[in-house]
């Protein structure tokens, strides 16, 4: 009796590089077994060194979470589909409830008039979105397309936390922003963006990170958080503050060709944290500026979650509280699965332990001590210092662990051997070498040196910034992604 396993993409390279993988078994926790032995690599991933599923990792049957089934006990028959979903976010009760009387003016009445003669929306639901104030967090690939659609929509007031410059990198998938405005604050750019759509909304402007420390003051004041995050410790604090301040948070995910979505609100139903209790450690799950992208996919999902805040300021339709989304572009399939509030959450539970924000850089391993204790004798070397190396002639190996679509765009010339091969390809390094290990930025590079010190490789450096670093330093002409 064949299973079908559905394998997200962050996982597929630990996975043969398979969407889907057909096995046989009675339970969830033997077609686990079986996929874990059959790419071993992925065991890692699934599973902490105590053999215990890891807690940002979710294992639905069809569309049941497991968690709220038997575990995996939780038993399996033909035609069920077992999707892993690791975290890489009746009617709906309005948000706005008093709105003013005969509140738009006759322009306004011209702009939203096709919003007007929907039934479901009409003039008490244009004022509702008059007079809402939604708070965006980041102005990139997800908060483009809802910065112009909830702008073109007539939301009152667009809050926007972003302290970054708009990039090259950031113009295939960031709408909001042109080529014109490289090296602007994002910000900036967002502020006279949104004029041009619609320059009756009043647009507040946050150039800086969301902290702990601000975080409550900025989104007292909002009706509606958007996620637009690209890092855990901002997406836990994004949950943690809207849960805490009763705001509802609509969630939006993205990597590669596949795309998240959800509501959460623990007056209705689960937050983040029923979802994901724990976050990934640090660099396990690779960033867009890593793992890459499709440009069109941000539009996709932002477009999702504008709708959402639509629908949660008129009070219309039926909002994603309690239900994720999940979007694969490649397959152009749409899957849903049910959520449901953890009793034994620590911040929406029925006793919660988490009653005030945290320090999410060491929740999540960043910079604290768990991350220095993880490797504290790694050795680096920095991209002048390696030239220095090169031009000498010192007899060394350099190895690039980044992806073969990366090698194509620049390479230093080491051998390829990406992250995901390593295990399978140590073979091919000899322990009595000195090695260099290289990727974009440093991350998945550290990993790998980590991995190999562990195999008794006793001579292996880590470049420092990685190849990016290198373009800085030492060769400026070499293309940058």
């Amino acid at each position: 009796m064949a299973i079908t396993v559905s394998i997200p993409t962050a996982l597929r390279p630990y996975a043969g590089n398979q969407g889907d993988v057909e096995l046989e078994g009675a339970t969830v926790g033997e077609l686990l077994t079986k996929l874990t032995d059959q790419y071993g690599e992925l065991k890692r991933h699934l599973y902490k060194e105590n053999g215990a599923l890891r807690s940002f990792v979710n294992v639905y049957v069809n569309d049941d979470d497991m968690r709220y089934l038997d575990k995996e006990d939780t038993p399996v028959k033909e035609g069920d589909v077992v999707s892993i979903v690791p975290s890489v976010a009746g009617g709906a009760p309005a948000v706005i409830d008093e709105v003013q009387a005969n509140g738009l003016t006759n322009d306004e009445v011209q702009r939203y008039s096709r919003h007007l003669i929907l039934p479901e929306v009409g003039v008490v639901g244009q004022q509702r979105l008059k007079a809402a104030k939604v708070l965006l967090i980041g102005a990139g690939g997800l908060g483009s397309p809802l910065g112009l659609y909830l702008a073109a929509a007539g939301v009152g007031k667009l809050g926007v936390v972003d302290f970054d410059l708009v990039d090259f990198t950031n113009l295939h998938r960031q709408i909001l922003h042109s080529t014109s405005d490289v090296g602007r604050s994002k910000l900036d750019s967002a502020r006279e963006t949104i004029a041009g759509i619609n320059p009756g909304v009043e647009f507040e402007g946050y150039e800086s990170m969301l902290t702990s420390d601000n975080a409550l003051d900025i989104i007292r004041d909002y009706d509606i958080v958007v996620d637009g995050t690209d890092n855990f410790p901002t997406r836990y604090l994004v949950n943690d503050a809207c849960v805490l301040l009763d705001k509802p948070n609509v969630y939006g995910s993205i990597f590669r060709f596949e795309g998240q979505a959800s509501v959460f609100h623990a007056k209705q139903g689960p937050c983040y944290r029923c979802l994901y209790p724990e976050p990934p450690p640090p660099g396990l799950v690779p960033s867009c500026a890593e793992g890459g992208v499709l440009g069109v996919l941000p539009g996709i999902i932002g477009t999702i979650q504008a709708m959402e805040t639509i629908k949660l300021i008129i009070g219309r339709g039926d909002s994603l509280v309690g239900r994720l989304v999940l979007f694969d572009a490649m397959k152009m399939k749409f899957r849903e699965m049910k959520l449901r509030k953890d009793p034994e959450c620590p911040l929406c539970g029925e006793n919660p332990t988490i009653t005030g924000l945290i320090d999410y850089e060491q929740f999540c391993g960043i910079g604290g001590p768990a991350e220095e204790e993880a490797n504290p004798d790694m050795k680096e070397i920095t991209p002048t210092d390696l030239k220095q190396k090169l031009d000498r002639g010192e007899p060394f190996v350099l190895v690039d662990v980044r992806n073969p679509e990366e090698y194509e765009i620049c390479n230093l010339g080491g051998t390829l051997i990406p992250l995901s091969e390593l295990p399978e390809r140590l073979g091919e390094l000899n322990k009595d070498d000195e090695i260099v290990v290289h990727c974009k930025l440093g991350g998945r590079s550290a990993n790998a040196v980590a991995y190999m010190s562990d195999q008794g490789f006793t001579n292996v450096t880590n470049l420092e910034g990685g190849i990016s670093a290198w373009a800085d330093e030492v060769d400026p002409s070499m293309p940058q992604y």
